[in-house]
Formats: C-alpha cells, sequence, structure tokens
C-alpha cells in the first residue's frame, strides 16, 4: 500500500513539471550591456513573471500549452516582445532599446510646423496628458503652479486673478486654445476659468520672447492648450465627478464618436464652490474666497475625406457666476466657434487656412429684478493662412514658413466714458528652418505686425541655433519681443470706488523686449537633465502712474505711461527620472531677478519670487491587469519678496514683504479594469496658514481634500 501510494506521489510530481515551458535567455541593451533587474513577464498577464539577475539572465517557468508572447521591460529602455514557440524549453535573447519618452513626444508652437521634442530649435517645456493626469490638477492655474516653477497666480483687485511668469505678468503671456488667441480679460489676464484640465491632450510652454511668430501679447512666452481629437473606437464615453473641501464640485463628460472619415468629440464640465472664510485679521487684504460655479461646453468635429485633407470645426459655450456681491453676483460668458482646413498639396508643401470667432461678456446680475446687464464686451474675428514649402522631398533639412494673420477686435466696456472702440490688425510673417548637417540647426524668423489705431506696428525678429550630439543638446537664441497696447489702457476712464481715477493714454509706446537665452539638455536612459539662462532687456514696459491730482477738481488718478530699462534674467534647472519598480521623480528650481532702475510708478502686482521650487515623486505599480495604483507625493516652495502696496486709508504706497511659504499634496489612485479611475487627495499636506492673507499669499484655510471618481466607457 505505501509503495502504491508513493508512486502515485511521484506520477504526479512527474506530470506536474512536464505541464511547464522553461524559457532562458538575457535581457541587454544594444551595447551589450546587462540590464540587471529587468522584468520578463507574460504579455497577457504580468503576474506570472521573473527578473533578470546580475548578468542579466532569468528562467521563466509557464504552463506546456501556452502559446502567447513573453515581453522584456527595464525603465527608460522600450520594451519588447518576444513568441512562445511549442518547444518545452527555449532560450530568447532580448535587445532593448533605450527609450527617450521624455524627447520622443511631437510639439508644434516653437516653430508652428510639427517636430520631435528631441529635435525641437526652440527649448519647449510640455505637460502630457499622463502628467495632468497624475497631477489631477483641476484648471490651468493649479496644473502650473505644480508643474512650473516661477509660474505664480495670486490675487489682484476685487479677487480677479492674475500671473506672473519669471517675471512677466499675464498680459504678456499669450494663452492659445489649439494655436487659437482667446478674446476678453479680467484685471489684464484672461479669464483663467475658461481653461479647465478635461480632454486636454498636452500644453506645450515656450518661455522667453515669441512674438516673431505670435505677435503682441508674446514677449513673455506661450501657452498653448492643445485638446484631444484622436479616437480608436466608434464610441467612447468618459464620467467623472469630483468632491471636496468648502462643497467643492466638479462633474466632466466626454463622448467621443468614430465614424469612418468623420470625428467628434463633445466635451462638458462644470464646477462649483461655496464662499469660505479663510480668517477675520483686520491686517488681511481679504477675509473670504468668494465662490461660484462654472459651465464649458465644447465641441469639436473633424472631417478627413483623404489622407490629404482635414477639416475642424469648433464650437464653445462658457459661462460663470462669482458670488463677489451675493445679492448681484458677476457673470461672464463667452461664444466661441472656428473653422480649419489642412491640406497636404504634395510631399514638399502643404498648407493651413483657419477662421476663429470668439465673444466674452460680463454682466452684473440683480436677483431682485431679475435682470442680467451686460456692461463689457470684447468679440475678435480673426483670419489665418499658414503654408510651409520642404526643400527635400525626404525631410526637412530646409523647411520655408510663409504666415500672415487678419483680425477685428471690438472692445465695448463699461470703463470707458464715451462708447465702445474698435481696431483692426494684420501681420505677416516668414520663417526659415535650416539643418546645416546632423549636427547644427538654425532658425531665423521675421514679421510685420501693423495696427488701425495709432502708432503701434512693429518689425519683429528671431534667431536661434541648436546643436545636437548623442544624448546632449544645446540651444542658443535671441528674440525680440513687443505689446501693443490695448483698446483698455489706451481709452480707459474709470472711478476705482471714489478713490481715484484709473486714465487710458493714446499716446503709449509699444512694449519691447530683447530676449538671449542658452539651454543645455542631457538624456541618457531614464534620465533628463536641463539647465536653461535668459535675459531680458525691457522697453517701455506699460504700467500705471503713481498717484497723481492735477489739482482742477478731477481729484486723484493713476494713469497708464511707459516706463524705460527694466531687466528680467534668471534661470531654471530641471532633473527627472523613471526609477526601477515605478518610481517616477522630477525637480525643478527656477531664480527670477527684476530690476526696475525708473521708480516712482504703482505696480498693482507683486514682482516675481526670486527663488521657487517644484517637487514631484510617485510610484505606479500594475499589480494585475484589472488593477494597478499611484501614490503621489509633491509640493512647491516661493521665497519672499519685497514689493509696493496701495494704502486706501490715506491714498500712498507702502513697503511690503511677502514671507515665503510651502505647500504639498499628497495623492492616492487607484485603476480598476481599465475603466474606473478613483483619486483621493490631501492638499496642504502640512496645513500652512498665511498670517496675515495678503494677496500674494495663497487661498488656502488650511488642509483640504477631495476625491475624484471617473469611468471610461
Amino acid at each position: 500500500m505505501k509503495k502504491i501510494i508513493l508512486y502515485t506521489l511521484l506520477l504526479l510530481f512527474v506530470g506536474g513539471a512536464s505541464a511547464q515551458k522553461i524559457v532562458k535567455g538575457t535581457v541587454k541593451d544594444e551595447k551589450g550591456t546587462a540590464l540587471a533587474g529587468a522584468t520578463i513577464c507574460l504579455t497577457d498577464d504580468i503576474t506570472v513573471g521573473t527578473t533578470a539577475d546580475t548578468d542579466g539572465a532569468f528562467v521563466l517557468k509557464i504552463k506546456s500549452d501556452y502559446k502567447g508572447k513573453i515581453q522584456a521591460s527595464y525603465v527608460g529602455y522600450t520594451t519588447q516582445y518576444k513568441d512562445i514557440t511549442d518547444k518545452k524549453q527555449q532560450n530568447i535573447a532580448f535587445t532593448l532599446k533605450e527609450d527617450v519618452k521624455y524627447l520622443d513626444q511631437v510639439v508644434v508652437t516653437g516653430t508652428r510646423t510639427p517636430k520631435l521634442l528631441s529635435e525641437a530649435p526652440i527649448q519647449t517645456r510640455l505637460i502630457t496628458s499622463e502628467d495632468i493626469e497624475k497631477t489631477d490638477a483641476a484648471n490651468i492655474t493649479d496644473l502650473l503652479q505644480q508643474e512650473m516653477p516661477g509660474s505664480e497666480f495670486s490675487y489682484a483687485m476685487n479677487q480677479q486673478v492674475n500671473m506672473n511668469m519669471a517675471g512677466f505678468f499675464g498680459q504678456s503671456v499669450l494663452f492659445l486654445i489649439d494655436g487659437e488667441r482667446l478674446s476678453g480679460e479680467t484685471m489684464d489676464n484672461v479669464d483663467f476659468q475658461r481653461l479647465d484640465m478635461n480632454n486636454v491632450e498636452r500644453i506645450e510652454i515656450v518661455k522667453g520672447a515669441a512674438s516673431a511668430l505670435y505677435g503682441s501679447s508674446a514677449a513673455g512666452g506661450v501657452i498653448n492648450i492643445i485638446t484631444k481629437d484622436k479616437m480608436t473606437k466608434p464610441v467612447s464615453v468618459g464620467l467623472s465627478a469630483r468632491y471636496g473641501s468648502h462643497n467643492n464640485q466638479m462633474y466632466s463628460a466626454n463622448i467621443g464618436l468614430n465614424k469612418g472619415m468623420f470625428h467628434n468629440m463633445l466635451s462638458v464640465n462644470y464646477t462649483g464652490i461655496d464662499t469660505y472664510t479663510v480668517d477675520y485679521n483686520k491686517d488681511n487684504d481679504f477675509n473670504q474666497v468668494f465662490g461660484g460655479n462654472t459651465w464649458n461646453f465644447k465641441d469639436k468635429l473633424i472631417l478627413t475625406p483623404s489622407d490629404d485633407l482635414k477639416f475642424t470645426a469648433k464650437a464653445g459655450y462658457f459661462f460663470r457666476e462669482r458670488l463677489y456681491n451675493t445679492d448681484i453676483p458677476d457673470r461672464y460668458r463667452d461664444f466661441n466657434g472656428g473653422l480649419r482646413g489642412n491640406w497636404t498639396i504634395n510631399d514638399r508643401s502643404d498648407m493651413e487656412l483657419s477662421y476663429n470667432f470668439d465673444q466674452y461678456d460680463k454682466s452684473d446680475y440683480i436677483k431682485a429684478k431679475d435682470l442680467d446687464i451686460r456692461d463689457y464686451s470684447n468679440v475678435q474675428n480673426s483670419v489665418r493662412a499658414l503654408y510651409n514649402y520642404s526643400f527635400s522631398k525626404t525631410d526637412q533639412d530646409r523647411l520655408l514658413t510663409f504666415g500672415a494673420d487678419y483680425m477685428h477686435d471690438y472692445l465695448d466696456s463699461y470703463q470707458f466714458s464715451d462708447g465702445y472702440k474698435s481696431q483692426n490688425t494684420a501681420d505677416v510673417f516668414a520663417q526659415y528652418d535650416w539643418n546645416l548637417n546632423k549636427y547644427w540647426e538654425i532658425v531665423g524668423a521675421l514679421r510685420y505686425d501693423w495696427f488701425s489705431d495709432g502708432n503701434n506696428s512693429n518689425l519683429t525678429e528671431k534667431v536661434t541655433i541648436r546643436w545636437h550630439k548623442d544624448a546632449f543638446t544645446v540651444r542658443l537664441g535671441y528674440g525680440g519681443g513687443f505689446r501693443a497696447p490695448s483698446l483698455k489702457e489706451k481709452y480707459m476712464n474709470y472711478d476705482m470706488a471714489n478713490i481715484f481715477y484709473i486714465r487710458g493714454n493714446k499716446d503709449l509706446k509699444n512694449e519691447k523686449s530683447h530676449n538671449f537665452n542658452i539651454s543645455g539638455e542631457y538624456t541618457h536612459g531614464s534620465f533628463n537633465y536641463t539647465a536653461s539662462a535668459y535675459y531680458n532687456l525691457v522697453q517701455n514696459r506699460i504700467t500705471t502712474s503713481a498717484l497723481k491730482n492735477d489739482g482742477d477738481g478731477t481729484g486723484n488718478y493713476v494713469q497708464y505711461m511707459n516706463i524705460d530699462d527694466i531687466n528680467v534674467y534668471g534661470g531654471e534647472i530641471t532633473a527627472q527620472c523613471r526609477l526601477p519598480l515605478g518610481l517616477n521623480a522630477k525637480v525643478c528650481y527656477s531664480y527670477t531677478k527684476e530690476e526696475i532702475k525708473q521708480m516712482g510708478t504703482l505696480n498693482p502686482y507683486a514682482p516675481a519670487r526670486p527663488h521657487s521650487l517644484v517637487f514631484r515623486m510617485d510610484y505606479d505599480r500594475q499589480v494585475s491587469k484589472d488593477y494597478g495604483f499611484n501614490i503621489l507625493f509633491s509640493g512647491r516652495y516661493l521665497s519672499s519678496v519685497d514689493s509696493e502696496k496701495f494704502n486706501t486709508q490715506d491714498n500712498t504706497s507702502v513697503n511690503v514683504t511677502y514671507p515665503a511659504y510651502t505647500l504639498w499634496k499628497l495623492s492616492f489612485t487607484q485603476r480598476i479594469m481599465k475603466k474606473i479611475r478613483i483619486s483621493a487627495a490631501l492638499d496642504n499636506l502640512f496645513n500652512y496658514i498665511p498670517s496675515p492673507y495678503y494677496f500674494n499669499s495663497p487661498t488656502t484655510s488650511g488642509r483640504t481634500f477631495y476625491i475624484d471618481v471617473s469611468v471610461n466607457l
């Protein structure tokens, strides 16, 4: 009996062993270096796997009837796949190539032509959809402050939001959506609430003067928000909901349809938050943060009748209500639409034609009378043509770009005393992109802008040199920047709550700048390092004067004026990497210095903080094909800064120091069946509370939380 049992166990053991295949092999790079710790697993079941030893060797046992694929992956390298044969024992040699994930994205903002990020002659900062998903940012202000040091969003008067990016305020940083300008402004900035992160593919940021391609308002840089338009499935539906502190709510829906040559993406987004109290300290600039709600509808229809022809139609509606006064809340609306055609003429040339309409309105809603009184409307109609010609059929060694724009700008504002104002603008520009050889590239651009109102026409130039060899890239450039005075800055005549008047100045000159920049980049495997430095000489900066009184009984006033000789310089250092086992990290430090030689002016916004830093580390793990998670720890630090503050008690300005602060965030995201995503986060993790609250402090009332659930069908 014992022998029968022994034989039975032996047969079971042998049968189990024979029911397995043994796959042996090695994992090395293209130079033959062993990749110790590389992961080897089944493609359709990552739970069946092993790791390579110090010599890159591995042994993997799998079921005998398995006939799928096996994959080898290593951080910083592209994953490679091999077929499994019917043999009981198989030897496989994997040779992995370096994965330049940071550099293989296509960007268009720096040169207005598609370029790989690694080959872009203009240094471009890229925020991908993956970055947006990890940070879980609800809006553009939150995202930029988490991703870019040197970017700060603070309050201006009446709690309108103002931006400072590396020493340039919001009116000198051009925001685009799919390459199109935005109408309207709030305290000299675009309405940032319009720029939600729903359905965004990527964000491309070019710092420094870009006026040679984009004209006025691009002296400090360009931020181009590019929305999604690629769909592979016939129908796709994405739903998400968020709830957080102060009754902060956000609901989004994306519906995509893909039928042959037709692609349509509809995006709907709602946000809402209650007014909340921060502190009743009498020294505060504010004691409450005003709540409100927004609606944002966007639709994009793409028609591709052939591989050479593509038509895009867009339409959108935006609504925002701000509870500055609960009885008479502020309302903001935007209507926009556009048509674009892209035609690949032949192997050497292509053309783009587009028309865009954008109308931004402000109104006061009187609840007691159910009256909605519009007191501001900015309407822009613009037409653009762009033509590219390559002197070579096989590559873009020499690429010539021509473009022209026309815009009619209409503004009717409560800040005017004598009715609406309008003007026409037009421009032509040309760019020549020349790859001298495999190491050197030079790009030159020239643009002329014409304005019908006043003597503000301008000629702008730009030249950039790029050198690239192996893992190193160096960029050196000069760019001219300019900003023509707006209609508001020319013709404004507004009473600031009986404290003083703000007067326009129709004799304002163009604000001009000369931007010199240099950057270096090194990429190897999973590591990427960049360092850059810049110097801006700003002439005729448009700002407001110190408080004046002509003694004629009209009272105190400030007036828009030009000041000269402002130097803005600094630099930035970034290091990012993807470490083994799913660890990713990035740290970026920025230094900014402003030197204003002409004093006696009243700048309503604080200057840039000299030192700032952002940090992000996350751990991402796909436990099985149906479950994965991500843990993110991120933060930012901003140093103190000295500025002037207007004292409404005696109509004078006083020197103030805005203190340094740091904010940190911890979030945990779960992915279930590739369909469901659940995120929970603690913001302001260490419970920082400003004392007192000032216009340049964060508006946090302490530690906050939110939970976010999204479903993709």
